[in-house]
């Protein structure tokens, strides 16, 4: 993807955030063991979900799109001892290399793998959500939004990855730029949330459900 920072800049931010030893080996993992390495969300957007996290004081959250597990053990790392991530994937490799790494990190406990379709496995989820990351098939990224926002609670975020799609969002040339573009004015302009988008990696739009 195309950087939306100047890479120098990035790296320096890469290099003064924090990243536990279990978050760099599973980076080190997913760099060896798949095919798209870049899938994985690393460390700028771990370490800002991990402070979100924390300082929501979110107990129950969800994430769409789990790949190999990188944000969900960020996440985890914010999380009190008795809070739960629910984690959507459908790739069973990924899967793989995610639990392995989260029985090894002492988080485990606290993340639930649903195998399946987002929109199939989300319904399975009692109770209201805290905190909900999403970052999975960008043309469903409306779909995802609509359908967990009755579930969170009030007060609770919404965190969208990729949310400046390789700058895409400027000049829409096709479809995923333009759906993407659509969904951050959707966010906007909506009166019961209020929202910031960051320059964080590909981009990171923030979403708080006001009412």
């Amino acid at each position: 993807m195309t950087a939306i920072t100047q890479p120098e800049i990035e790296q320096y931010c890469q290099s003064i955030s924090g990243e536990s030893e279990a978050l760099k080996a599973l980076s080190a993992a997913t760099t060896e063991r798949t095919r798209y390495p870049d899938n994985m969300s690393g460390n700028l957007v771990g370490q800002t979900l991990k402070m979100l996290v924390a300082i929501s004081n979110s107990k129950r959250v969800l994430e769409i799109g789990m790949f190999t597990g990188y944000a969900a053990l960020s996440m985890a790392e914010g999380l009190a001892d008795d809070g739960e991530i629910y984690c959507c994937e459908t790739n069973p490799r990924a899967i793989e290399i995610a639990e392995e790494f989260f029985r090894k990190s002492g988080h485990g406990s606290k993340l639930k793998v649903l195998f399946g379709r987002a929109m199939d496995t989300i319904p399975s989820i009692e109770g209201e959500l805290d905190f909900v990351f999403i970052d999975a098939d960008k043309k469903k990224y409306r779909e995802y939004v609509d359908m967990v926002l009755p579930m969170l609670k009030v007060g609770g975020l919404i965190v969208v990855d990729d949310a400046l799609w390789k700058g895409g969002v400027l000049d829409p040339q096709d479809e995923r730029d333009q759906i993407i573009a659509d969904l951050n004015q959707y966010l906007a302009d909506r009166a019961d949330l209020e929202n910031v988008l960051l320059p964080v990696r590909h981009g990171l739009h923030i979403v708080r459900k006001k009412s």
